[in-house]
């Protein structure tokens, strides 16, 4: 007996994780909403050697389940319509959505399903997970920062968030996006931060 209480002391003194470094409770995973108005997703590619453009997908819908004790049990959904899709010229934007490059008219949506989180450091994440673009899925892995996880406070408002940036490298040719290759660059760098609220309990 006395074996059986020292070992359930000390396995409640282990700590959980949590980002902002206080003790996160040992709760079941909690619903995080994305917040498109503070996140953003950019990719970035080489234009015949003399530029490299960007362009910002600006509508960012999706969830986190987070799970604050073990956030290797975390997972992330993310849907970015291509008709948010802006390089801040108009033309450029039509031809990026056109069959030349992404055909958002059969194409609409790019997606991510995380399959699979596992902490990298203090404070960093390595999330695996399935990519879809141009109606193709593939394995992609972001190397994810954890910026902050906790209450968010701006006046009366007051919300449980957490908030992540993420970057990766993908080559369009394997997602059958091989126009212009190689002047336009097959690499195509992304980088994404993202906010999240905790959903309201219904």
């Amino acid at each position: 007996m006395k074996r059986l209480i020292l070992v359930a002391l000390l396995f409640a003194s282990i700590p959980a994780f949590a980002a902002d470094g206080a003790k996160a409770p040992a709760t079941a995973v909690a619903k995080y909403d994305i917040d498109p108005a503070h996140s953003n997703v950019t990719f970035g590619w080489n234009h015949f050697g003399f530029s490299n453009p960007t362009a910002r997908l600006k509508t960012i819908e999706g969830s986190v389940l987070l799970d604050r004790a073990d956030l290797t049990r975390s997972s992330v959904a993310v849907t970015l319509p291509l008709d948010g899709l802006d390089t801040g010229v108009a033309k450029l934007d039509e031809h990026l959505r056109s069959a030349d490059f992404l055909d958002a008219a059969k194409y609409p949506t790019i997606t991510f399903k995380s399959t699979k989180v596992e902490k990298a450091g203090d404070n960093g994440l390595t999330i695996a997970g399935e990519l879809t673009v141009h109606g193709v899925t593939r394995p992609v892995t972001l190397n994810a920062r954890i910026n902050k996880i906790g209450l968010f406070e701006m006046g009366p408002y007051k919300v449980q968030a957490a908030g992540f940036d993420a970057t990766t490298t993908i080559k369009r040719s394997e997602f059958g996006v091989d126009k212009y290759l190689p002047n336009v660059s097959d690499e195509i760098a992304v980088r994404i931060t993202l906010d999240a609220k905790q959903a309201a309990a219904k």
